[in-house]
């Protein structure tokens, strides 16, 4: 895991930004020519006089242009703020966490029930009332799949 954290010396940050301006370009541009897709970026910091605006100020002319025709519905339908980016991202999470702690007490109830059957019935001894309702539907269930 990278580390980020502010550059203090100015030579190696204004490298740095070269470097990553650069290789941001250069991704912008991939991603125009494989998407079929109109960008523009435009790069303003303290290490040039002007602003860097790629493709070239007409084409960033002409994209902002599109955009601010665009209705405000159709502008903020897929825009993105990271309040709202990681509130999707936790609940995706969430999902997925729910799903394999559902997988994990299926599995969990599997092994208790060949465990019963093979070695020591005392197991359902240590059951709360809900694990044994859940083992004894797991229990009809196979039952079901055998039949």
């Amino acid at each position: 895991m990278v580390k980020l954290s502010f550059i203090q010396n100015d030579a190696k940050r204004r490298a740095a930004y070269k470097k990553g301006k650069k290789g941001f370009l250069n991704k912008v541009s991939e991603l125009t020519t494989l998407c079929g897709i109109n960008a523009c970026t435009i790069i303003y910091s303290k290490f040039d006089s002007e602003p860097d605006i790629w493709p070239s100020t007409l084409v960033g002319q002409q994209v902002i242009s599109q955009f601010k025709h665009f209705s405000k519905m159709m502008k903020q339908r897929k825009m993105w703020n990271q309040e709202a980016y990681l509130r999707e991202r936790i609940m995706k999470l969430k999902e997925q966490l729910n799903k394999k702690l559902s997988e994990n007490h299926e599995k969990d109830l599997v092994e208790l029930m060949f465990k019963c059957l093979l070695t020591d019935k005392k197991e359902l001894d240590k059951l709360s009332p809900t694990n044994l309702d859940d083992l004894e539907e797991k229990i009809e269930k196979k039952m079901m799949d055998i039949n």
